[in-house]
């Protein structure tokens, strides 16, 4: 779902290795409780909908070819598992964060895609 959706006007060529984003997928989807994996994908689309200006000004400030992506940060910007992961920074951010920690992941892709969306509740150190 989160490749359909039309926020992410990064192309294809910008997109994570599938082994990859096949993980990051499965640690944000960890992240969504039991009771709201019905019907989750219609969820971020209607996610999607409702920030899309947002999401739109995030990657254009933050997603490739821009300043701070040419200097090899904020990498998940633009990726469309951005998506969920920024979805679950709205709405569950402690169980993100502590099953991207218990997964192993690198921190700092987490980091900054908080600080470029700038959520209410900062997770990070």
């Amino acid at each position: 779902m989160a490749r359909r959706c039309t926020w992410a006007l990064t192309g294809p060529e910008h997109f994570l290795i599938p082994d990859a984003s096949e993980e990051l997928a499965f640690v944000v989807l960890g992240a969504v409780r039991e009771n709201e994996r019905e019907g989750y994908a219609q969820r971020l689309q209607e996610f999607a909908e409702q920030y899309r200006g947002r999401l739109e000004e995030m990657l254009r400030g933050y997603g490739p070819g821009s300043a701070p992506a040419v200097h090899g940060r904020y990498f998940l910007v633009g990726q469309p598992e951005a998506l969920p992961i920024i979805e679950r920074m709205e709405s569950a951010p402690f169980l993100l964060r502590s099953r991207w920690e218990k997964a192993g992941e690198d921190d700092v892709f987490l980091d900054d895609l908080e600080f470029a969306w700038g959520p209410r509740i900062r997770l990070s150190r």
